[in-house]
């Protein structure tokens, strides 16, 4: 009796959370709709070799063929399967987005992390040179630094990494400028904490839920950035299955439709679903955006 007591309340709560998250879901029928757009793209993306009909490389077929029993979505110039390209770029776009806005996160929580806490000089000069990348356009500035690297997917993920991280730096510093000097942390400096021990443990937590909200809402931003270097040729290079690419090459082919609409439909599932749940955790964690929506 005793040993079934807590598999029969981890049951409870299972079913709890279930209920819960059906009952949001109804309440706000975007972010249901969000959410099961993002785990269906999940679910193409690790299991593209059982969903996908074709090789995504495989040229057997007719070329600019329309949809068709066969080829559902037609093929390409290269008689390759349309709907199997699309679902092996969703493992190309997606985790390529994630990973440039990893990197960027991690560039600018670093430098508003050191520039926020020491000030004085070393925030002058962070910040100065924070604004001076910021100042530039992100796609300008990103296909001159991916033109000079060199065109390659990993190329224009690095490239969206170094000029996207100065929105990170800026909402990273304004936390820990607002938090250095509260009690909890002078407290813990005069116990004998070091810097890098403040800064990780004290203040780092705190700037977690902004920075989780800004990247939430940055991922569909990043799948378009990478998306157009790749169409200009600067991202990843045929006969790869990426979304970018594959616009890029329908632009000489504007009679077969199927060929841009396609991945473009997929992109802005994933950019507009992302955005939906990014807006959604932000007013979550921002408790004067929950008591303004709740007043309303």
């Amino acid at each position: 009796m005793t040993a079934t007591l807590p598999l029969a309340g981890t049951r409870g709560r299972g079913r709890t959370t279930v209920v819960r998250a059906l009952r949001r879901a109804r309440s706000h029928p975007a972010q249901g709709a969000a959410a099961a757009v993002l785990l269906l793209w999940l679910i193409v993306i690790v299991f593209a070799p059982l969903l996908a009909p074709y090789d995504p490389l495989d040229q057997s077929a007719v070329p600019l063929e329309g949809a068709s029993s066969a080829h559902w979505l037609g093929t390409d110039p290269a008689g390759r399967d349309v709907l199997s390209r699309v679902l092996y770029g969703a493992r190309l776009s997606v985790p390529v987005g994630l990973v440039l806005i990893t990197a960027a996160a991690l560039i600018g929580t670093v430098v508003g992390l050191v520039a926020g806490f020491f000030g004085g000089w070393v925030d002058e000069v962070l910040m100065r040179f924070t604004d001076v990348v910021f100042a530039f356009p992100v796609i300008i500035l990103a296909m001159a630094v991916a033109a000079s690297l060199g065109p390659s997917l990993p190329n224009a993920v690095l490239a969206g990494a170094l000029v996207w991280w100065p929105a990170y730096a800026r909402t990273v510093r304004a936390t820990v400028l607002s938090l250095r000097e509260s009690d909890f942390v002078h407290a813990n400096r005069l116990a004998g904490v070091g810097s890098l021990r403040s800064i990780l443990v004290d203040l780092l937590p705190a700037v977690a839920g902004s920075l989780l909200v800004l990247a939430m809402l940055d991922v569909g931003a990043a799948i378009l950035l990478l998306a157009g270097l790749s169409f200009l040729g600067l991202g990843a290079r045929p006969p790869a299955a990426e979304w970018g690419t594959m616009i890029s090459d329908a632009s000489q082919y504007f009679n077969q439709w199927w060929l841009a609409v396609v991945p473009g439909l997929a992109i802005v599932t994933v950019v507009v679903a992302f955005n939906v749940l990014g807006d959604a955790l932000r007013d979550r964690l921002d408790p004067k955006i929950s008591t303004a929506g709740e007043r309303s």
